[in-house]
């Protein structure tokens, strides 16, 4: 079969089963009630406690930016006087948004959001083998109103954020079969808006995929390129200067960072942790990332050495804020795909859900300078996420010690083994013990 039969068995697969989906009320209009409930809540509390979508305002003002050629890096916005922080090629994709009001950005940001989090949903079904609940009307409805109340999720649409675009471009990208026409490419764009998504571009590489290694690499370049082409004053400022200033984005320190540094400053009490985190973040940057490799090689599982590289990201990235951990999304849904006939595997994603829905960092002091005067046994509530992070990466260590058919690891239940481009179709499932 060439790979052109493939991808119109794959529509009409697609199609027939959102027709059988949507052809059932009986299921479908609870979802849908289900969602309206939840935006409901949503606007509800946006009256109680507007919603400040700062972030949408910065975003809005690089965009004017790079439309009138003003000063990138030297204006500040709103009541906490936020500058850009992002690369020059992601003005210019800002600039569509100086052609709309502040209030109705905010609201198509809402829109946009909602939409970037069913359809990542819908990837994430994809990467974990769950094909039918892929395309499965209720199953999207359901999710997508169950997960905007994420902690991560439910900040990305309070500030307005990029994250779940990021976070659909990279694993649309990667979850393409390997050897796909420009497969890389998206992920380096990814990276030439926000400098993080660059780490998947090195787990293509080391997992053997030099091809799409280079293609991201080239996606990245061609972004600064663009970035450098029609705005080179302030590309030369930011590759030269403001990539490095990390004070610029934010205080580390603070609970709403939820990286490793972050961890370690407020256990250490010090705003500068210095080498103290940097030998720590190099250790684990190295550590994560093969581990990712490893399960990739020893279980074939693609979609777990992609959530490990994200992880491993989060963890050694100077600052991740709360929201950048929207792959808890992905995260939540492969781990759903090992649930089955498993208490203890049901046991442990109610516990990770309920981690990424609980905020227990906004429930310790935090006010002021708080944050660096936490005791001990607040700490573990301050970080969530890094704990929740380095928990992950020792488990995934664990299962690909097993056996590759023991009972609990990941490899025994079923999951799709890596696609490669031109099957035209799924390569079989792993047989059930």
């Amino acid at each position: 079969m060439c790979a052109a039969d493939g991808t119109r068995t794959w529509r009409r697969t697609w199609r027939r089963t959102w027709a059988l989906s949507t052809t059932r009320p009986r299921r479908v209009i609870p979802a849908a009630a289900l969602l309206v409930a939840s935006f409901a809540g949503l606007w509800v509390l946006y009256q109680l406690q507007p919603m400040p979508m700062s972030d949408i305002a910065v975003y809005r003002a690089e965009g004017e930016a790079a439309a009138t050629g003003g000063d990138l890096y030297g204006f500040t916005v709103t009541q906490w006087h936020l500058p850009a922080t992002y690369p020059p090629f992601a003005a210019l994709l800002f600039i569509p948004t100086t052609w709309l009001s502040l209030g109705t950005l905010k609201i198509a940001a809402v829109v946009v959001n909602a939409a970037l989090l069913a359809l990542l949903i819908h990837l994430s079904c994809k990467a974990a083998g769950l094909r039918r609940a892929a395309h499965s009307a209720p199953t999207l409805l359901t999710v997508t109103a169950l997960g905007l109340w994420l902690e991560p999720v439910f900040q990305t649409f309070v500030f307005g954020q990029v994250n779940l675009a990021l976070a659909c471009l990279v694993l649309w990208d990667l979850s393409r079969p390997d050897g796909a026409r420009f497969k890389g490419l998206a992920t380096g764009l990814a990276a030439g808006i926000k400098l993080t998504p660059a780490i998947f571009a090195v787990y293509l590489l080391i997992t053997g995929r030099v091809k799409a290694a280079g293609t991201a690499l080239t996606g990245f370049l061609l972004s600064a390129l663009l970035g450098w082409l029609v705005l080179p004053d302030a590309s030369i400022e930011f590759w030269t200067r403001r990539m490095f200033e990390t004070g610029r984005v934010g205080k580390v320190w603070i609970v709403d960072n939820q990286s490793l540094q972050g961890l370690i400053s407020r256990v250490l009490h010090d705003p500068e942790p210095g080498l103290l985190w940097a030998v720590p973040a190099v250790l684990t940057a190295a550590a994560g990332l093969a581990v990712a490799r490893r399960v990739h090689r020893r279980r074939g599982l693609d979609a777990w050495g992609v959530l490990c590289t994200s992880v491993t990201a989060l963890l050694v990235s100077p600052i991740s804020w709360s929201h950048h951990w929207v792959w808890c999304v992905p995260l939540l849904i492969a781990l759903a795909a090992h649930t089955r006939r498993s208490r203890p595997r049901r046991a442990l994603l109610a516990a990770v859900t309920l981690a990424f829905t609980v905020r227990t960092m906004w429930i310790v002091p935090h006010t002021g300078d708080l944050d660096l005067r936490l005791p001990w046994w607040h700490q573990p509530l301050a970080a969530p996420y890094p704990l929740l992070g380095l928990a992950l990466l020792a488990t995934v260590v664990w299962w690909t010690r097993q056996p590759a058919d023991a009972p609990g690891t990941p490899g025994a239940r079923g999951i799709p083994v890596p696609r490669t481009a031109g099957s035209g179709q799924e390569l079989p499932a792993r047989p059930r013990r």
